[in-house]
């Protein structure tokens, strides 16, 4: 028990590091995130999740009593790992377009987005230890999960179009209820004060916006990880490591996600492959190895395909006002 408990603190330790590293030495001073320093930062969050998962293969990391034990939870966690970088597809799309609607300056977009992620870390954790509590306490919400994800699924298959509409949003509709909104970044501040009253600047509106798109993914993306498994650590580290690399991932493929625009069916039949894996857990368990080989073969052939069938349109809309004088 001690020995799990210091194997957490030092994930969390080393996680918090690493933002601190990210934030106040390399991102110290605000500027545009190009292409270049957004490929090296995905790779250095890749390769660290993959170090991570070597250690966990070879027994440095976890507490785990045998080889085949250990092994079984490298691959839960490569498996997890590339599922929720997958479903991550889809917020790089959201991030595109809240970005865009608001035309934040590129100067500060790492700064919303970094405050984004720690904020949806610390979400992501919660709503996955209430998940597996209700797990292990109620056997029937397994099924609940499993519907859920292909209901999802289905959702996806049925609409492409991804919309964003911060008029309607129930989260901005609030903060404008309680602060007053400023008219522009005032240099990429969150919060200013003017004529002793405290507003929030647009920069605000839209970190709380990529709040609530992530609480969205988070419905589809937690009980997907949770029918891989159903071990703490696992989901926790895994989960993490995929939303950590998020915000360069946003800015190394942002120009080019668009491309692939059947993405979104794979993402669909990932769903719905997942669901229906976890309402047949009682009567079949699919083998982790294999739940892997399906996940990378959907994601592949629909990169792959995406390339030979062009699309005729972006499928992304924003329902901005026609009077707004922001550019898109």
């Amino acid at each position: 028990m001690i020995t799990d408990m210091l194997w957490w603190c030092g994930f969390v330790a080393f996680v918090l590091a690493m933002l601190a590293l990210d934030l106040g030495v390399f991102h110290r001073k605000a500027h545009e995130v190009k292409t270049r320093e957004a490929l090296i930062w995905t790779g250095v969050w890749v390769f660290l999740a993959l170090a991570f998962n070597l250690g966990i293969y070879l027994g440095l990391i976890g507490s785990y009593s045998t080889v085949e034990v250990r092994h079984q939870a490298a691959l839960e966690f490569f498996t997890a790992y590339l599922m929720e970088k997958s479903l991550s597809a889809d917020n790089v799309f959201v991030f595109a377009l809240l970005l865009s609607y608001f035309a934040v300056r590129p100067i500060y977009q790492h700064k919303v987005l970094f405050w984004g992620i720690i904020s949806a870390l610390m979400l992501r954790g919660a709503m996955i230890f209430a998940g597996i509590a209700l797990l292990h306490a109620f056997h029937w919400v397994m099924y609940l999960f499993g519907a859920i994800l292909i209901f999802g699924g289905v959702k996806i298959c049925r609409n492409q179009k991804v919309e964003v509409d911060p008029q309607k949003n129930l989260a901005v509709r609030l903060v404008r209820q309680i602060m007053p909104v400023a008219a522009d970044d005032h240099q990429g501040r969150f919060f200013i004060r003017s004529k002793r009253t405290f507003m929030v600047t647009p920069l605000f509106i839209v970190l709380v916006l990529i709040e609530w798109s992530d609480l969205v993914f988070a419905i589809d993306s937690i009980p997907a990880v949770l029918a891989v498994t159903d071990d703490p650590f696992i989901v926790f580290t895994s989960n993490v490591m995929a939303i950590l690399g998020l915000r360069s991932l946003y800015f190394a493929l942002g120009g080019i996600i668009q491309r692939f625009h059947l993405l979104q069916y794979g993402l669909a039949a990932i769903l719905v492959f997942i669901g229906i894996k976890m309402l047949a857990a009682d009567f079949y368990k699919v083998p982790t190895f294999a739940a892997l080989g399906a996940i990378a073969t959907i994601l592949v052939l629909s990169m792959i395909a995406s390339l030979f069938w062009p699309p005729r349109h972006t499928g992304i809309e924003t329902n901005r006002p026609r009077s707004s004088s922001r550019s898109r």
